[in-house]
């Protein structure tokens, strides 16, 4: 059964979409020439850092500093340094970028569920309306039934 609970209620103004719109433009244009974009292949090919080699890596970072003679002679101390630091940076970014992201979809989530609840309420109706004869309801109904076509679960024929 379809509820009609009403979880959300809200009028974002469209200029607060505008000015949200044009600050994370602003923060991809900023951020534009020191992003890397990567192929599925050549994010499946690399080491992932998580928690604990986040942590790893800062403690080596530190380890660099109070025993360099530790480094290898091929380790580049420059480019990992600023390798780090890159995380360093980026991650609260990244994590405030993916929170936002998230309570974006929830809420487009929740208002759509919501808005189809009411499209399907003011589709039975029209329906009804319809079957009923009244004359301005049927081409109401046909125009939105088109939307609603059920699309039935077409079994394929197992091969033998």
């Amino acid at each position: 059964m379809m509820s009609t609970n009403n979880q959300i209620s809200v009028e974002i103004p469209q200029s607060v979409i505008n000015e949200v719109a044009q600050k994370l433009q602003d923060c991809k244009t900023l951020l534009a020439p020191y992003l890397q974009g990567l192929t599925t292949d050549q994010r499946k090919t690399l080491f992932k850092m998580g928690d604990k080699t986040v942590a790893t890596v800062q403690k080596v970072k530190a380890y660099l500093e109070t025993n360099p003679e530790f480094a290898p002679a091929y380790m580049d101390k420059a480019e990992f340094l600023k390798d780090e630091a890159v995380v360093t940076g980026l991650s609260p970014l990244g994590n405030l970028a993916t929170q936002l992201a998230s309570d974006i979809d929830d809420t487009i989530l929740l208002a759509g569920s919501e808005a189809l609840v009411a499209a399907l309420l003011y589709y039975g109706t029209t329906k009804e309306a319809a079957s009923k004869g009244i004359a301005t309801a049927k081409p109401v109904y046909d125009d939105l039934s088109q939307r609603f076509v059920r699309k039935g679960n077409k079994t394929v024929p197992k091969k033998e």
